[in-house]
């Protein structure tokens, strides 16, 4: 949530101002992007302090980038529309166009790269748990799981085998979620025109 709503409101105020507005941030985003999610997460939490608080926070924080750049793509190609010309000739604000106008016919797009976003988040807090700085003990998460069940491994691979297996059903599930409101959003769409 924490990267779709700031990724969102990043870049529809992108998309919509356009020009050094736009040139600014995707200059910004561009260069958070050339790190990898999972490092800018790791650089988050080794300032922070490792807790599920700060995972959380951190994870958030890694995927705006992402989040701001295809908002922004969606606005810009909703930008171009004539009810976004109609609503600036009738003098609305900035503020209404994009909350009012542009907001709500980039939605399915949002609900698409959140539920992808979901997905990774849930990797990202996992590999974080697995490295020691998310989830600590006794708390009941799975990559936190895997790590403590690493050292008996030789003894018994289930401990570790049946968390791992659940962590990868959750991913797997929530992208096929992801093409599936995908598909789901085109046809409803397909059938408004």
């Amino acid at each position: 949530m924490i990267s779709i709503v700031l990724g969102g409101i990043i870049g529809l105020l992108a998309g919509y101002f356009g020009g050094n507005v736009d040139e600014a941030i995707m200059r910004l985003g561009d260069s958070l992007l050339a790190i990898p999610s999972l490092l800018f997460a790791l650089l988050i939490v080794g300032a922070l302090g490792g807790s599920m608080v700060n995972a959380i926070l951190a994870i958030g924080i890694a995927f705006v980038p992402r989040g701001a750049r295809v908002v922004r793509s969606a606005a810009l190609s909703v930008k171009q529309e004539r009810f976004i010309d109609a609503a600036k000739v009738r003098g609305e604000s900035a503020l209404y166009i994009i909350f009012r106008e542009l907001l709500p016919n980039i939605w399915p797009t949002i609900i698409v790269e959140a539920s992808q976003r979901v997905a990774w988040s849930i990797f990202s807090g996992a590999s974080l748990s697995y490295l020691g700085l998310g989830a600590q003990p006794p708390s009941p998460e799975w990559g936190l799981m895997i790590r403590l069940a690493r050292n008996e491994i030789s003894l018994s691979p289930y401990p570790m085998l049946f968390p791992a297996c659940m962590l990868t059903l959750l991913i797997v599930a929530f992208n096929l979620l992801g093409d599936g409101v995908d598909d789901a959003l085109r046809a409803y769409y397909r059938k408004r025109r």
